[in-house]
């Protein structure tokens, strides 16, 4: 067999594999729109209001301050790079 006619056989595998590969995908994606479309369908509703950590502002307990600041300061003190 002469080396054009190999090298063309070659790339005429590797196109039928790549299509397959990409008609998998392309199918694929199809599949999970399907499925996320029929997921939210019938899936619960979310709760409305989700609690949100206290913030900065509004921690008003000067123990649970002190707590937080003296576990900083030890996180920190452990964890020096230098």
């Amino acid at each position: 067999m002469p080396v054009t006619e190999l090298l063309l056989d070659g790339l005429r595998l590797m196109a039928i594999g790549m299509g397959i590969v990409f008609l998998f995908l392309l199918l694929l994606i199809g599949i999970l729109r399907l499925l996320s479309g029929a997921v939210s369908r019938f899936a619960p509703e979310p709760p409305a209001t989700i609690a949100h950590p206290p913030l900065a502002g509004e921690i008003q307990d000067p123990e649970r301050i002190a707590v937080i600041a003296a576990a900083i300061a030890r996180y920190r003190a452990d964890h020096r790079r230098f």
